[in-house]
């Protein structure tokens, strides 16, 4: 399992877009990706539970992740929380 914690930067949070973007990018994997903020988990690749975590700027997000290509996968979904040129 791969679990790496990132603190929101963007200052719309983890907006529609950006969830869009994560269903979207988990989709090519085999992995299980699961997005925690606090006590809530989201499927990552379940649009709407993504948009339920209700995370703002500044919301640490842990992303759990296992499965047969979770080191791609990590790399990837961090990618999409993570603003270019920015430091996780």
């Amino acid at each position: 399992m791969q679990v790496r914690e990132i603190r929101l930067r963007n200052a719309r949070g983890l907006h529609a877009r950006v969830a869009a973007r994560i269903v979207k990018v988990t989709g090519r994997f085999r992995s299980k990706v699961v997005l925690i903020v606090g006590e809530r988990r989201a499927n990552a690749r379940n649009i709407m539970a993504v948009m339920m975590l209700a995370a703002a700027m500044g919301t640490t997000v842990r992303l759990e992740i296992e499965g047969p290509d979770e080191q791609a996968a990590i790399e990837a979904v961090s990618a999409v929380l993570v603003a270019p040129g920015e430091r996780r």
